[in-house]
């Protein structure tokens, strides 16, 4: 990916986390987090959101390659710092991968591989993304939060001892990270205690699951958004 890009879109989500209209991990796009997203669709787009909840693992397979795509409209609209050498060391990285490929692989086994070797990134990707953020609060610009309450109550930490800390690399201390952004990924771990002893003297919410309950707590916030509000039934007085 583009370092550049990457950077300066992580920045603008850790400064307004889940906040509709300036965090750009809820913008627009193949999947909608709020209900006015979802409405807002039309055609196919609608029918996909509709049904969002049960496609989103299988769009999944295409996160590694949509990161790959922005990054390469980021690199050709100037919006990614430091343009001209990344776009060198990108082009070099997919010259390099595709000639290994087709060096070490027929040309059908090499598309196979490829295929099949970005499908299963993006799907970790996303599933080490998925549970840090969806199903929490939305904020909105009525929403005034001081940074603390921001940052604490639009993420959730993921619980699973040092199986967990291995697979999502140091996402599943969300709270901690957010807090304490450049804090190196080792420490997250013993900083947890600290954190969640504090929010609890203030009683503040302190969000914490298991991995499988964080998924089921996001794709019931996608189906939530989704489905359309039931129309309100008025009785109408009898005549009689």
């Amino acid at each position: 990916m583009s370092y550049g890009w990457w950077v300066g879109k992580h920045n603008r989500h850790h400064s307004h986390p889940n906040h509709e209209g300036r965090d750009p991990d809820i913008s627009v796009g193949a999947v909608a987090f709020t209900s006015g997203q979802a409405r807002a669709r039309r055609g196919l787009a609608r029918v996909l959101a509709r049904y969002q909840a049960y496609l989103f693992f299988p769009m999944l397979l295409g996160e590694a390659v949509h990161l790959r795509a922005a990054s390469v409209r980021a690199l050709l609209g100037g919006t990614a710092k430091r343009t001209p050498s990344e776009t060198v060391l990108l082009l070099t990285h997919v010259t390099s991968y595709l000639s290994a490929l087709l060096l070490l692989l027929s040309p059908l086994r090499a598309a196979v591989f490829l295929i099949v070797q970005q499908g299963l990134l993006g799907v970790y990707l996303g599933c080490a993304f998925a549970p840090n953020h969806k199903g929490m609060p939305i904020l909105s610009e009525e929403d005034e939060l001081d940074f603390l309450r921001r940052q604490v109550l639009t993420s959730r930490n993921v619980r699973g001892g040092r199986l967990v800390d291995f697979a999502l690399g140091g996402l599943n201390y969300q709270i901690e990270h957010h807090l304490f952004p450049s804090m190196p990924r080792p420490s997250l771990r013993h900083a947890q205690p600290l954190v969640r002893a504090f929010c609890q003297e203030h009683g503040l919410p302190y969000c914490e699951e298991m991995l499988i309950r964080s998924y089921g707590a996001a794709l019931r916030h996608l189906q939530t958004v989704a489905t359309p509000p039931r129309p309100t039934v008025v009785n109408q007085p009898s005549s009689g």
